[in-house]
C-alpha cells in the first residue's frame, strides 16, 4: 500500500511539473482566467487542469482558458481513459477488474431499464452495430415488473464456421426467440416430469407419512418443507440464469406452466401446448410496456405458425383457420381490447384442436416416444436444443461449464422426447456446440471435449430405425453450384472439417497467439476427417493417419500454403517496418523468416511429424528459396563492408545455417523414406564476405596504430589510480584492441584462419609498437655509473695546507640527460606495472579471442562438405586447429617475450638508477670516505630503506621481488665500486676490513629482512663476488703483488677498465685497484716505484665547499648530483702505466718485498 501511495504521489508530482513546464516554456501565448489574463502561475492549481487540453491548445494556437481546462479535467475523471486503438474498445478501468472476474464474450442483451443520458456503459456497446440494434430494441425481459439485467448471450452465427444447412425458419424467429422458447420448453419438461413438486403434491406426501410426522416436531416439519422448496427453487433459478431470462419473466412463465401442468396429469408435452398455455395465462398487464408485450405475443404466434401452419398434413381449410387465429392473436387491438376472455379462449381452442390433431399423427419411423414433430419440425427442434446446450456454459466465464453441469444436463435430457433427440444426436450436437464455443472463446479445452463427443458419434450403437431417422434429418449445402443433401451428422462433420481446412491452410497465422490449439485442431480434424478433393459434393472425409496417402498429401499442401502465406504476409509489411526501425528490409526479412522456421520446428513440427514426415524439409526448402530469391541481387552489389552489408549478411548467414540445420535434421529423421538428399542452394555468403572483411581489417589496422601512437604520446607515466597502478595509455590501447576484436566478431559473418591472422596482426603490431616506443625511452644504464677516478697510491698528506688537485668532471650528452629526467624511479615503476599489465591482458585477450573463435560459424559450404565427407573434414579440422594454435603462439608469445625483456631491462635500470644516481650522494659517495669508522653503513641504510618503501608502494606486488633483487644487485655492485673505484679518499687498513665485513653482512641481512625480503640463498649468490673482492683486502700485499705479476701477462688484452658487472677476481685491473686502496706501505712503495702513481693526498674527489675553487655553475651542478661523470683522465693513468707494468714484470718476480 505504501508503494502504491508513493507511485501515486510521484505521478502527481510529475504531472504538475509537466503542466508547469508547458505553461512556462513559451509555448502558451496567453493564459486566461475568469478575472482576465494571468501574469503569474502561483495562483493556479495544476492538479485540476487537463493535460490533454493544454497540449491541444499548444498545437492549435497557444491560448489556454483555465476554466475550460478545469472543466475538461472534471469530465475526464468521470470516465475511463480510452486507448486510441482502431477498434476503439480498449480502455483503462477505474475499478479493480479482479473483483469481477473476466468479462463475458457474448453480445450483451438489451435492457429496458431507463438510464441517464451520461451512462458510460453505452459507449463501448454502441461500437458494434449488432449490439446497438439490440440496445435499441430490447427483447429479453419484455418490460416485466422487477426486471433484472440479463447476462450476455452467445451469438448464433460464429464468424468463419460454415452453417449446417438446416432448413430455414419460415417465420424468421430470432436467436432471442429461440433461446426464450427453449427456456419455456425446459421448464415445461421439468414440470411435466414432476421435477417441480407443487404444494398439493407436498400435502399428499405429508398425509402419507403421518407416522413419521408424528415423531417430528413442528419446527422439524417446517425445516424439511423449506429445504425441499429451496432445492426446487434453486434448480429453476439455475435454469433461468443460464438461459438469461429475467427474474420477472421467469416467474410469469413458471406460474403459467405450473397451471398448464396441473390441467394435464399425464401425456407428453409439445411446443404448441406450451405456447397455447402461455397465451392463455399471460396478459398485457404483466408487462411494463406494450412493445414488450407485442414482441412476446408475436414470438408465441410465430412458434405456432412454424409448427402448425407450415405443416404438410394440414388441410386447406385448416390453413385458413390457423391463419385467421394467428392474425387475431397478433392484432393487439382486437386481441386485448375488442375480444372478451371467452372469445380469446375460443380462438385458442380452435388452435388447440388443430394442434391435437397434428400431435396425434404417428411417427414416421416407429421409434419410442416418437412424435410427428420429430421429422416435420426437426430444423426448429435442433436449433432449440443448441440453445439449451449453450446454456450449460458459465455466463461469466464462457470457457467453463457451470458447477451444476451434471444436474442441468439431466434436466436438458428431459426435452429429448419433445425435440426428437437421440443419444447419437446428442453427441453430435454437443460436439458441435463445444466446437462453436471454442471458436468464439479460443479455449483449447473445449476442443478436447468436442473431440471426445465427436468420437462417441462413431462408436455409438445405432439401430436401423434410429439410423433411418437420423438420415432423414437432411441439411442442404451449395457445392459447385448445385445443392448437396447431407444428414445431420454429415453436415456437422463437414462444417467442422471445412473450418479446420481453412485454418490449417494458414496455421502460422491462426495459431500464432495460441500455438497449443494447433495440436487440438489437428485432433479435431482427425476425428471428423478432411476433404481431400476440395469437392464437398461427395462429402468424402479422409481420416488423418500416417498410412493414408491422401491425408498426407493434404497435410503437405497445408505446410506449403501456410509457409507461403506467412512469407507473403511478412514481405508485405517488411518495408514499413524497416522504415520504422530504420534498418534494411532484407535484415528484418531474414529475422522474421527465422522466427517462422523456429515456430515451425518448435510448435508445429512435433504435431505434424507423426502425420507428415516431410513437413520440416518442405518448410525449410520453401523459406530458403523465398529468401534466396530476394538476397541474390543484393549479394551481386556488395563491394565493401557498408552498414547495410553489416545488417543483411549476418542475418542472412544465420538464416542459412538455421535452415540447413533444420533440413539436415529432418532428412536424418526421414532417411528411410527419402534416401536421396536434395541439396539446398546456399547463399555463398562466405565467398562474398572474405575479401571485404580483409579490407575492413586492413583499414582497422591503420586506425589502431594511429590511436596507439596518439595514446603513447599523451602518456605522462602517472598511475591511473591507487588500485590501478598501470599507465592510462595501456588501458586505452587495450580498449581500442578489444573494441576492434568485438567489432570483428560482432560482424557475425563467416570467418576463416586468414581473417584471424589479420586480426592477430593488428594486435601484434599495436602492442609491439607500444613496447618499442617504451623501450626507446630508456638509456643505457652505463650512463648512470661514475667513471673510474685516477689511480693513486695511499699517502697521508704531510702538508695539509697544500692546495689539492680537483678531479675533472664532464657533462652527459643533452639527449641522454633529457631522457634521464623522464626516467625517474616512480615513472620507471609505472612502466614496469604497465608491462606486467600487458602480460596479464595478453592472456585474457587470447582466451577471449579463442572463445569467440570457437563460436564462429564456418562458411556453410564447409559444413556441407563435413557432412558429405566426414573423414576428410575431420583431418581438415585438426589441421586448422593446429594452425590456429600455432598462429596464437607465434603472434602473442612474441609480445610476451618482448614485454618480459623490457621488464628485465627496466628492473636492472631501476637498481642502477637508485644506487648510482638517486642515492649517489647518500650512499655511493659518503660510504667509507676518508675514514671507515666514521662513515659506516648503518648511517646510510635508512636512505636505502626509504627508497625501497617508496618503490614497494608504487610497484605491482608480482614485480616487487624482481625490483628489490635489482636494487640488491646494484647495491652490491655499488659496494664493489667503493672498494675498487672509490677514488683517492678511500684507503682501507687491516683494522678497517673487519668493520667492512660487518657492514657487508648487515647489507645482506637488510635485503633478507628477517625472511620477509629476498630469499637468503639468492642474496648470498648475488653477494658472492663482492665478498670475494672484500676478502682480497685481507690478503697480504706481497701476495697481491705476486698475483698481479701472474695476471700481468694478460693485461695487453684489457687496456680499459672492465665494464660494470664484468670484473674478474684475478685480473690485473682488479688487483691493481685493490693495491691502490690498501692503506699499506708495501703496496704504496710498489705502486710508486714501478708505476709512479701519484699520492692520494694530492687529490680531492668531491666538490669543495669553497666556491672559489670551482665555478658557481659547476658547483651547483655537483651539489645536486646532476647529469655529470668523472672524466676519463683517471682511467688514462692506468693506460700510461701499462707498458711500465709489463716491462717491470720480470723485475717484480725477483724483488723481495
Amino acid at each position: 500500500m505504501e508503494r502504491q501511495l508513493s507511485l501515486l504521489e510521484r505521478y502527481r508530482r510529475d504531472r504538475r511539473q509537466l503542466i508547469e513546464f508547458l505553461l512556462s516554456s513559451g509555448l502558451i501565448k496567453e493564459l486566461r482566467t475568469s478575472s482576465g489574463s494571468a501574469t503569474s502561475l502561483s495562483n493556479i492549481d495544476f492538479d485540476s487542469l487537463s493535460a490533454d487540453y493544454i497540449l491541444h491548445c499548444v498545437k492549435s494556437g497557444g491560448v489556454v482558458n483555465v476554466s475550460e481546462a478545469t472543466k475538461k479535467y472534471v469530465d475526464e475523471s468521470a470516465y475511463p481513459v480510452l486507448i486510441n486503438s482502431q477498434l476503439g474498445d480498449s480502455y483503462f478501468l477505474i475499478s479493480d477488474p479482479d473483483s469481477a472476474g473476466s468479462p463475458p464474450r457474448r453480445v450483451p442483451p438489451p435492457i429496458s431499464v431507463k438510464r441517464g443520458g451520461n451512462s458510460v456503459s453505452r459507449l463501448s456497446s454502441l461500437k458494434d452495430p449488432t449490439i446497438a440494434e439490440n440496445v435499441a430494441t430490447p427483447r429479453n425481459d419484455y418490460g416485466l415488473n422487477k426486471a433484472t439485467p440479463a447476462a450476455p448471450m452467445m451469438p448464433t452465427v460464429v464468424s468463419g464456421i460454415p452453417p449446417l444447412g438446416l432448413p430455414s425458419l419460415k417465420t424468421g424467429l430470432s436467436d432471442d426467440d429461440l433461446r426464450e422458447s427453449a427456456y419455456e420448453l425446459l421448464v415445461a419438461s421439468m414440470l411435466f416430469s414432476w421435477v417441480e413438486v407443487n404444494p398439493v403434491e407436498d400435502r399428499k406426501k405429508e398425509k402419507s407419512s403421518k407416522f413419521l410426522s408424528g415423531l417430528k416436531s413442528k419446527k422439524d416439519k417446517l425445516h424439511l418443507q423449506s429445504q425441499s422448496s429451496e432445492k426446487h427453487s434453486k434448480l429453476f433459478d439455475i435454469v433461468r440464469v443460464q438461459m438469461q431470462i429475467s427474474e420477472a419473466m421467469g416467474a410469469c412463465t413458471k406460474r403459467n406452466l405450473i397451471q398448464l401442468a396441473a390441467r394435464r396429469s399425464c401425456g407428453q408435452v409439445d411446443l404448441p401446448q406450451i405456447s397455447l398455455g402461455l397465451l392463455l395465462g399471460t396478459f398485457k398487464s404483466d408487462f411494463l410496456n406494450e412493445k414488450s408485450y407485442m414482441q412476446w405475443k408475436s414470438r408465441q404466434a410465430n412458434i405456432l405458425e412454424e409448427l402448425l401452419y407450415f405443416s404438410a398434413n394440414v388441410a386447406k381449410t385448416e390453413h385458413l383457420t390457423i391463419r385467421s387465429c394467428l392474425e387475431k392473436i397478433r392484432d393487439t387491438k382486437e386481441w386485448d381490447l375488442k375480444m372478451s376472455a371467452s372469445e380469446r379462449v375460443e380462438v385458442l381452442s380452435s388452435v388447440r384442436q388443430l394442434a391435437l390433431k397434428i400431435s396425434s399423427l404417428p411417427g414416421k419411423f416407429g421409434l419410442q416416444s416418437e412424435t410427428y414433430y420429430w421429422t416435420a419440425d426437426y430444423h426448429l427442434n435442433i436449433r432449440l436444443y443448441e440453445k439449451l446446450l449453450f446454456g450449460m456454459f458459465d455466463i461469466l466465464d464462457e470457457c467453463q461449464f457451470i458447477e451444476e453441469f451434471d444436474t442441468l444436463q439431466s434436466l436438458i435430457n428431459m426435452t429429448w422426447s419433445t425435440l426428437g433427440i437421440t443419444q447419437k444426436m446428442h453427441y453430435a450436437l454437443f460436439g458441435w456446440v463445444l466446437f462453436q464455443q471454442f471458436v468464439a472463446t479460443g479455449e483449447g479445452m473445449l476442443v478436447e471435449h468436442a473431440v471426445i463427443q465427436l468420437q462417441k458419434v462413431s462408436t455409438a450403437e445405432e439401430y436401423d430405425k434410429e439410423g433411418q431417422y437420423m438420415n432423414s434429418l437432411v441439411c442442404s449445402r451449395q457445392c459447385n453450384d448445385r445443392e448437396v443433401k447431407l444428414s445431420l451428422v454429415q453436415a456437422i462433420f463437414l462444417s467442422i472439417s471445412i473450418w479446420c481446412d481453412n485454418k490449417l491452410q494458414d496455421y502460422h497465422l491462426h495459431f500464432n497467439q495460441q500455438p497449443a490449439n494447433f495440436k487440438r485442431v489437428i485432433s479435431l480434424a482427425s476425428a471428423v476427417g478432411l476433404l481431400t478433393s476440395g469437392n464437398c459434393s461427395g462429402a468424402k472425409l479422409a481420416k488423418l493417419n500416417a498410412s493414408n496417402d491422401k491425408a498426407a498429401r493434404k497435410l503437405k499442401r497445408y505446410v506449403k500454403k501456410s509457409i507461403e502465406a506467412a512469407c507473403t504476409q511478412v514481405a508485405n509489411t517488411i518495408d514499413l517496418e524497416s522504415k520504422v526501425e530504420k534498418t534494411h528490409p532484407l535484415a528484418l526479412l531474414a529475422n522474421e523468416l527465422k522466427l517462422i522456421a523456429e515456430r515451425q520446428f518448435i510448435v508445429f513440427w512435433p504435431v505434424l511429424c507423426h502425420l507428415c514426415s516431410e513437413a520440416l524439409m518442405i518448410s525449410a526448402m520453401l523459406l530458403h528459396q523465398f529468401y534466396g530469391e530476394r538476397l541474390k541481387p543484393f549479394l551481386n552489389g556488395v563491394s565493401s563492408l557498408s552498414e547495410d552489408v553489416k545488417l543483411v549478411l549476418p542475418a542472412a548467414d544465420v538464416l542459412d545455417h538455421y535452415l540447413t540445420q533444420l533440413y539436415t535434421f529432418a532428412f536424418e529423421e526421414n532417411r528411410s523414406h527419402h534416401p536421396i538428399r536434395k541439396e539446398l542452394d546456399h547463399y555463398q555468403i562466405g565467398e562474398v564476405c572474405k575479401p571485404i572483411i580483409l579490407d575492413w581489417v586492413i583499414t582497422q589496422h591503420a586506425h589502431v596504430l594511429e590511436w596507439t601512437g596518439r595514446a603513447f604520446d599523451l602518456e605522462d607515466w602517472e598511475p591511473l589510480s591507487f588500485q590501478q597502478r598501470q599507465a592510462a595509455s595501456v588501458i586505452e590501447v587495450f580498449r581500442i584492441i578489444e573494441e576492434t576484436v568485438d567489432q570483428f566478431f560482432g560482424l557475425n559473418l563467416p570467418l576463416d584462419v586468414t581473417h584471424l591472422q589479420a586480426l592477430l596482426s593488428i594486435i601484434f603490431h599495436s602492442l609491439d609498437a607500444y613496447l618499442q616506443r617504451l623501450l626507446s625511452q630508456l638509456v643505457e644504464k652505463s650512463h648512470l655509473y661514475p667513471s673510474a677516478p685516477p689511480l693513486t697510491r695511499y699517502k697521508d698528506a704531510v702538508l695539509p695546507i697544500v692546495k689539492k688537485k680537483l678531479l675533472e668532471f664532464t657533462f652527459l650528452d643533452e639527449s641522454v640527460s633529457m631522457k634521464l629526467k623522464g626516467l625517474t624511479t616512480p615513472k620507471l615503476c609505472i612502466r614496469l606495472n604497465t608491462l606486467q599489465y600487458i602480460q596479464k591482458q595478453i592472456g585474457i585477450l587470447e582466451d577471449g579471442i579463442r572463445k569467440s573463435w570457437g563460436l564462429v560459424r564456418p562458411p556453410i559450404d564447409q559444413l556441407w562438405a563435413k557432412e558429405e565427407l566426414p573423414e576428410t573434414s575431420e583431418r581438415d579440422f585438426l589441421a586448422c586447429s593446429e594452425a590456429v594454435d600455432e598462429l596464437f603462439s607465434t603472434t602473442l608469445n612474441c609480445i610476451r617475450d618482448t614485454a618480459k625483456v623490457a621488464i628485465s631491462m627496466i628492473c636492472d635500470f631501476i637498481g642502477a638508477r637508485v644506487v648510482f644516481w638517486d642515492l649517489r650522494d647518500s650512499f655511493l659517495f659518503p660510504l667509507y670516505r676518508s675514514n671507515v669508522e666514521n662513515a659506516r653503513l648503518d648511517s646510510i641504510l635508512p636512505h636505502v630503506d626509504t627508497v625501497l618503501d617508496q618503490i614497494c608502494g608504487l610497484i605491482d606486488d608480482s614485480l616487487r621481488d624482481l625490483v628489490v633483487l635489482s636494487i640488491c644487485r646494484a647495491s652490491l655492485e655499488g659496494y664493489v665500486w667503493i672498494l675498487l673505484d672509490g677514488g683517492p679518499s678511500r684507503a682501507f687498513s687491516d683494522s678497517d676490513i673487519m668493520m667492512m665485513e660487518e657492514d657487508f653482512n648487515v647489507l645482506k641481512d637488510f635485503f633478507v629482512a628477517s625472511g620477509e625480503g629476498l630469499p637468503r640463498s639468492v642474496v648470498e649468490q648475488e653477494a658472492k663476488f663482492a665478498e670475494e673482492i672484500l676478502s682480497l683486502f685481507s690478503v697480504q700485499s706481497e701476495t697481491l703483488i705476486r698475483m698481479l705479476m701472474n695476471a700481468s701477462e694478460h693485461i695487453s688484452l684489457e687496456l680499459d677498465p672492465p665494464k660494470h658487472g664484468h670484473r674478474n677476481l684475478e685480473d690485473a685491473n682488479t688487483l691493481v685497484r685493490v693495491l691502490c686502496h690498501k692503506k699499506d706501505r708495501v703496496a704504496s712503495k710498489f705502486l710508486k716505484r714501478q708505476y709512479q702513481l701519484p699520492k692520494s693526498s694530492e687529490y680531492d674527489d668531491i666538490p669543495s665547499d669553497n666556491p672559489t675553487l670551482i665555478s658557481p655553475m659547476v658547483f651547483d651542478l655537483l651539489k645536486r648530483s646532476s647529469s655529470l661523470q668523472w672524466t676519463n683522465n683517471g682511467s688514462s693513468s692506468f693506460r700510461s702505466i701499462k707498458s711500465r707494468l709489463q716491462k717491470a714484470t720480470s723485475d717484480i718476480r725477483n724483488v723481495a718485498w
